[in-house]
């Protein structure tokens, strides 16, 4: 009898963080970013409650049932969002963001980063981070858009 063919699968699993920051580049004049950013650009800055989705995939292991064990998944995601970014002024305590802009794609990016180092080689699928209800940000690693 043939082996079961392998099934693939996406886990996916959410955490929440906290964290302020101000949207304010380097490369503009202080009126081009109040034009830009609006009252985003706040010297004082502004805070969300950032709630992160992170989608692995993988075939499903045949004796465990898992794509990932999820104590495992959970670990690697408090290393490499809670951790840095909880709590945190994202522009002044996370040195990524010292040249940075602190937008919510480059927040992805920067989680997308970070897991990438943690997770086994090739079963990070999606980070998708939601500034708020209504501003939702889907990163999958793409580093350009092709020209056709």
């Amino acid at each position: 009898m043939a082996p079961p063919a392998a099934r693939l699968a996406r886990l996916s699993r959410s955490v929440s963080f906290s964290a302020c920051h101000r949207l304010h580049s380097k490369s503009l004049s202080d009126e081009e970013n109040l034009k830009l950013f609006g009252k985003c650009n706040n010297p004082n800055g502004h805070g969300h409650n950032y709630k992160v989705i992170v989608t692995v995939r993988g075939e499903i292991d045949p004796i465990s049932g898992m794509v990932i064990n999820l104590t495992d998944l959970k670990q690697y995601m408090q290393e490499a969002i809670v951790e840095p970014l909880d709590h945190k002024n994202l522009d002044k305590d996370v040195p990524y963001f010292a040249e940075v802009v602190s937008t919510t794609e480059n927040v992805a990016v920067f989680i997308w980063e970070n897991l990438k180092k943690l997770l086994p080689m090739g079963t990070l699928y999606k980070v998708k981070v939601y500034e708020t209800d209504q501003n939702i940000v889907v990163y999958k690693g793409e580093e350009t858009i092709s020209e056709k």
